[in-house]
Formats: C-alpha cells, sequence, structure tokens
C-alpha cells in the first residue's frame, strides 16, 4: 500500500491561513500546518500544491515546512496582465516565503488566462523559466469543461490537474485522462471528495442538487455494503486510477490529515466504481450549490 499513499499530494486550499477557517481546540492555524507538514513528510507524500496560499498563507507554510523540504512544492503561475516582470517577480517572491529554491511546478490556475489576450505571452514566459530551471514543470488546473484533452494538444503542459472522484467520474467515462496520459503528460487528480458531497446525510443535500440525492444515498449504501466508509472508498477510488500521476487532497487539520492517511494505507475496498458516478450536472458544479 505504500506506494498507493506515495501517489498523495497535500493541498494548501484548507489550511485556513488567510482567516478562512477558525482554529480547532484553540490551536492556531500554523500549528495545524506545522503538525500537517509533519505528518504529511513522516507519511512518504511527495507533493505540497500550494498554489492556493495567499503571500501570507506562503511565508507560513514556508515557515514551519519540515527542513530540508520534503516535498515537490507546487506554486501559483500569477495572471499575466501586469507583464513578463512582474510575473517573473512573483513567481521568484512565492519561492522565497517557501523557503525553496526549485520548485515542483507552477500552475496556471484558471485555464481561461491561456486564451486572454496576455496568454500567449505568458505561457511563453513560464516555460522559459522552468527552462531557466525555476521550477520542474509547467502545468495547468483545469475543470472537464476545460477540454483537458484539447489544452493538452495545444500547449503541452508538463502536468495537468482536473477534478476526478468517485462521484465525478466524466474524464474517465470518455476517455480524456487516458488521452492526456498518452501524450506524456502528468495528471493530478485534485477535489477527489467533490467538495464533502459524499460524505453528506440527505438531509444536508443542498435543495439545488436535491435530483442526486437518491443517487448519492445509493453511493452511500453501496460503500457500507462493502464494508468500507466514504473517506476510504473516496481514496481508494482515486488512488487506484492507473491514469493518475498522483492524487491532492486537501485537510483543515492534522486530525482530518491523520484519518486520510490511514484510510488511504488500507487496502481500497473492492466496490463497483462505475455504479457510483453521478450523471447530474449541477451536482458535478460545486460553485453552484456548496454555498447553500
Amino acid at each position: 500500500m505504500q506506494t498507493l499513499v506515495s501517489k498523495l499530494g497535500l493541498g494548501a486550499a484548507q489550511f485556513g491561513l488567510d482567516g478562512g477557517g477558525a482554529p480547532a481546540r484553540g490551536r492556531t492555524p500554523e500549528t495545524e500546518v506545522r503538525d500537517m507538514l509533519g505528518l504529511a513528510a513522516k507519511a512518504g507524500l511527495g507533493l505540497l500544491d500550494a498554489s492556493a496560499a495567499s503571500a501570507h498563507g506562503e511565508d507560513v507554510i514556508g515557515g514551519v515546512m519540515p527542513r530540508p523540504t520534503p516535498f515537490g512544492v507546487m506554486v501559483k503561475a500569477p495572471r499575466g496582465d501586469r507583464g513578463p516582470v512582474f510575473i517573473e517577480a512573483e513567481i521568484r517572491s512565492s519561492l522565497v516565503r517557501l523557503g525553496v529554491q526549485r520548485a515542483h511546478a507552477i500552475v496556471v490556475q484558471s485555464a481561461g488566462d491561456l486564451f486572454s489576450a496576455w496568454g500567449p505571452l505568458m505561457w511563453e514566459q513560464l516555460k522559459a523559466m522552468r527552462d531557466d530551471g525555476l521550477f520542474h514543470r509547467v502545468g495547468i488546473s483545469a475543470y472537464a469543461s476545460d477540454d483537458p484533452v484539447g489544452l493538452a494538444r495545444r500547449f503541452k503542459p508538463d502536468l495537468i490537474q482536473v477534478p476526478v472522484s468517485l462521484l465525478d467520474q466524466r474524464l474517465l467515462i470518455d476517455g480524456s485522462l487516458t488521452s492526456v496520459r498518452e501524450m506524456g503528460v502528468e495528471v493530478h487528480l485534485r477535489s477527489i471528495f467533490l467538495n464533502g458531497l459524499l460524505f453528506l446525510p440527505p438531509h444536508r443535500v443542498p435543495s439545488q442538487i436535491q435530483g442526486a440525492a437518491a443517487r448519492l444515498s445509493r453511493a452511500r449504501r453501496l460503500i457500507a455494503e462493502g464494508r468500507s466508509d466514504p473517506l476510504q472508498a473516496a481514496l481508494g477510488f482515486a488512488l487506484s486510477r492507473p491514469e493518475a500521476n498522483a492524487v491532492i487532497i486537501g485537510a483543515a487539520t492534522a486530525a482530518e490529515l491523520s484519518a486520510a492517511l490511514a484510510a488511504a494505507a488500507s487496502p481500497p475496498p473492492d466496490l463497483d466504481w462505475d455504479d457510483m458516478a453521478l450523471d447530474e450536472p449541477e451536482a458535478l458544479d460545486p460553485p453552484r450549490w456548496r454555498a447553500a
């Protein structure tokens, strides 16, 4: 199982370093992040995705990260509308704040930026900075609606991050991820818990997606009948995907991360994955319902 656990990466989106969450049990967010990074390093996680972190968040992460840095660190590409000097300065500042000389990857957060007036120049600059040694890979964070196969063909990124989960299997069903991998592009799965939708009891399913409630209940029943739980099932599904080079998970506390690591280290449950996929567009688009 160590091979599967080693595919895990830790994302910073839920770290709560900018007031996004209340400290647990009186602990500061900085303490939680220190403990989470320690747990991740001990478990052998290979990646730390800091691309969601602000400048303050990068400072905190850099200040509490184990040294020497055990992770391949991923950072966020700045928007290119302020010109190449700004782009390079921001990237170098991120590396300084995180305390790394070279990042594993820099990730464009919105595929739409690449199609803007300044997108092509920004992309060329990022590739040039990669070739100069500031990072190993240039990547794109994309949604299913962004056409990851088309992005891979046009821009030839080194990696693509996409939302794939037990409930959202669109990019697996249509063969997109297989096609992307065949082009030599590294694939990272993110949003593997679909914003926690799999964990919600029926009475808490947002009203906007009540049409998916019966399907969700059936998925939870199948998981229980397979003597598993939603956390183990979600991780087992994502980690067992041959299309994925890495699986990025988020956690708000060390306790949450510890539970995820324990679930990931367990043998994947023997479940009919295909029978759990949702096909309701609204349910597969969290911005439509997660604020409910």
